[in-house]
């Protein structure tokens, strides 16, 4: 069966964390990362981190304000509920006001884990999860006054749990053409390995109805990757991911269990994905609204 939370009965360091990303039919995006922290001591807190495309902010919350189930997607930290139908959100902090409800519908699941055997490694610093390459979404959201309408937008759920985010890694996401029709998501890392460190891949393309995972696992190797993009190739596939220079916003990410290092993250990348089977164009796609971080060492 599958485990939707990890954390129950833990001892520190261990993070776990769950990406959220609500995005309008027209020109608005927003990201919210609940989390919970443990860190070596055994202490547990929990925060949730919002993201637009004009700034971020970081919500601290004693680890009792942090609720998730094993059985089904669904977290609570204050306030604030997510899961599979929607998210309710009752935030007034200084500086953020955020309040409302969204829908969500059904979620479209990747076919397997995408982190495959990867999730038996030992020594693996971060497990992650994809819960839905897309869905519908309807509802408003009051941010700071503003009303963000979100009604036939897209929404994206990935996870993350473990002691600590890679020491170097590339992420990307976008989806286009309808809720469940066609996206991206790719990781790149530096991952720790016996006495040394390799390159790792994971990555899922819908497109048309299809989907192509592109992994270490599967025999791909990653040609290049810097903050300017990546080159995977697997067999007869080649993927090129180009991202635009810059540094977005600053976000907190996880090291030894606790949020202590600061990454920064575009919602609002313009990011041009192409696809080819041997010398077959599938896919060339430039989207505004993707999300991407760069994270050097």
């Amino acid at each position: 069966m599958k485990k939707y939370y990890h954390g129950a009965g833990r001892r520190g360091p261990y993070f776990e964390g769950w990406y959220l990303k609500y995005q309008a039919r027209e020109g608005a995006a927003l990201a919210l990362i609940p989390a919970l922290h443990i860190d070596g001591e055994g202490r547990r807190s929990a925060s949730l981190q919002v993201l637009t495309d004009r700034g971020s902010w970081w919500l601290e919350y004693p680890g009792t304000e942090f609720q998730a189930s094993e059985k089904q997607f669904q977290v609570r930290v204050g306030q604030n509920i997510f899961n599979d139908t929607g998210a309710w959100l009752h935030i007034q902090r200084e500086g953020l006001s955020l309040h409302g409800v969204l829908r969500s519908g059904p979620f479209t699941p990747l076919r397997s884990d995408i982190m495959g055997p990867f999730r038996f490694l030992p020594g693996m610093e971060c497990a992650h999860g994809v819960l839905s390459m897309g869905h519908p979404l309807e509802g408003t959201l009051m941010l700071n006054g503003e009303c963000l309408d979100f009604s036939g937008g897209t929404g994206y759920v990935e996870t993350d749990r473990g002691r600590s985010f890679p020491s170097a890694y590339l992420w990307a996401q976008c989806a286009w053409g309808g809720p469940a029709d066609s996206g991206l998501m790719l990781a790149v890392a530096s991952v720790p390995f016996a006495a040394g460190r390799f390159t790792g891949c994971i990555c899922a393309v819908r497109h048309e109805g299809r989907e192509y995972r592109l992994a270490t696992y599967r025999g791909a190797r990653v040609e290049r990757w810097s903050a300017a993009g990546a080159v995977v190739r697997q067999g007869k596939y080649r993927l090129s991911v180009e991202l635009p220079e810059g540094r977005g916003h600053p976000l907190r990410a996880p090291a030894e269990g606790v949020m202590g290092r600061t990454i920064h993250e575009s919602l609002r990348a313009s990011l041009r994905c192409r696809l080819w089977a041997g010398e077959t164009l599938l896919l060339d796609h430039t989207d505004p609204w993707a999300s991407f971080e760069y994270a050097e060492a």
